[in-house]
């Protein structure tokens, strides 16, 4: 998902507001060979994802102080904390979006499956195919709803029209869309509403088969039906893959979580099961923060 976004953020920056095809093509040629050995070797299997004496600074600005975190496979784990505390920071660091500021300095280590993301002779790419981020906002590309689910696949080294027909379809399943758009899949996805622009979206980064997926407050732009939608899709998807939500919405953690980290000024200062810290926080920050003292 985040590989996709950057490309299309890349389009706009250029002021290819409604790029022509052969411009898309020519950006999904150039990734798709370097992709397809790592299709071979990227299987399905338990996955984690352990991060170790982590310090992000951007300028002189401390944003991560010292995080060490272990987030299980097949679980829900929400960030939680105030507005500016480094939990949109954290995700981003993670499936390494943080790279396109150039003014960005990390330390320490975040491992997938023992994999240091960090490492030297690591593809960006291969890490953005593992972790999949959905944003705030839905962000659609400028094309189809049918060839928005399969431009990333097209990337990864995916071509057959049988197959690219069969993913597109179980992934608009997944993310609860395909009755609603299964007559239409050629019109323009800006032709979708807010709610079904973020479940196309959903079904897009699923689509490249991620290991986890990311949510960036990615029900807050939506109404409260279409957010239920998207919370009740991670609940049965979460059988699947893992998933890490940052949310300012303590209600959706107390509904979806699983695991809960609650970090403030950008150090981790509570973390534990979902029930255990919300009935029964340790941390005096952590209980003023969830009695509403500040937010």
């Amino acid at each position: 998902m985040a590989a996709i976004q950057s490309l299309f953020h890349s389009l706009r920056n250029t002021s290819l507001l409604t790029p022509d095809k052969s411009v898309l093509n020519f950006l999904v040629n150039r990734v798709a060979d370097q992709n397809q050995s790592l299709n071979q070797t990227d299987g399905k299997q338990s996955s984690n994802i352990k991060i170790s004496n982590l310090n992000v600074s951007i300028k002189d600005n401390h944003i991560l102080k010292d995080i060490n975190l272990e987030i299980p496979n097949n679980k829900i784990t929400c960030i939680i904390g105030p507005s500016g505390c480094g939990k949109s920071t954290l995700l981003k660091t993670v499936n390494r979006l943080i790279d396109d500021n150039r003014d960005v300095k990390i330390n320490g280590q975040i491992e997938v499956d023992g994999e240091n993301i960090y490492g030297k002779k690591v593809e960006v790419t291969h890490i953005r195919k593992k972790l999949g981020l959905l944003s705030q906002r839905p962000t659609p590309l400028p094309m189809s709803i049918y060839d928005n689910i399969t431009f990333g696949c097209k990337i990864h080294g995916i071509r057959g029209k049988k197959r690219l027909n069969e993913v597109v379809k179980n992934n608009l399943i997944a993310a609860g869309l395909w009755e609603e758009v299964k007559d239409r899949l050629h019109s323009p996805a800006s032709s979708l509403s807010i709610g079904q622009q973020q479940r196309l979206c959903l079904a897009r980064g699923l689509a490249i088969e991620p290991q986890f997926i990311l949510g960036d407050e990615s029900t807050s732009a939506l109404d409260p039906i279409s957010s239920r939608h998207i919370e009740d899709l991670f609940l049965k998807l979460k059988e699947k893959y893992g998933i890490i939500l940052v949310t300012h919405t303590l209600r959706q953690a107390l509904r979806i979580a699983d695991y809960v980290v609650f970090i403030y000024l950008g150090e981790i200062i509570e973390t534990g099961p979902a029930k255990e810290l919300f009935n029964n926080p340790k941390h005096e920050l952590t209980k003023q923060y969830l009695s509403g003292v500040f937010s």
